[in-house]
């Protein structure tokens, strides 16, 4: 299936595998659609140290390339406290947890339609 033929949702759906290939917790995808209109989804993630913000990020970026879709914008990496990956389609937000309660992106968009996934 080639980029075209993928919604936007389906190409979600490899992140949020990803992610839960590397146990992030909280997962969530915020549909951006009729919000914010730069983008269709935020996939929002925690993890409970640098390091495995760093290896939830890493998976993504590897699941998405494996799929054809590369990473159009990294920030935060060197840091691992807040990681966003930008693929056009949806933006990536992997967290450490006091970070993440401390910018709450989920209260901040709070009219995004929302979906938890659970490991």
């Amino acid at each position: 299936m080639t980029e075209v033929e993928k919604t936007s949702r389906e190409i979600l759906e490899i992140a949020i595998a990803a992610a839960n290939d590397k146990k992030a917790q909280n997962i969530l995808a915020m549909d951006m659609q009729k919000i914010f209109p730069v983008t269709d989804y935020f996939l929002i993630a925690s993890g409970t140290s640098t390091i495995q913000v760093q290896a939830v990020a890493d998976s993504i970026e590897e699941k998405m390339e494996a799929a054809g879709f590369k990473c159009l914008h990294k920030e935060g990496y060197r840091e691992g406290r807040w990681i966003l990956l930008d693929y056009g389609y949806f933006v990536a937000h992997v967290f450490v947890d006091e970070e993440r309660q401390f910018y709450n992106l989920e209260q901040l968009w709070s009219s995004a339609p929302t979906q938890h996934y659970e490991n």
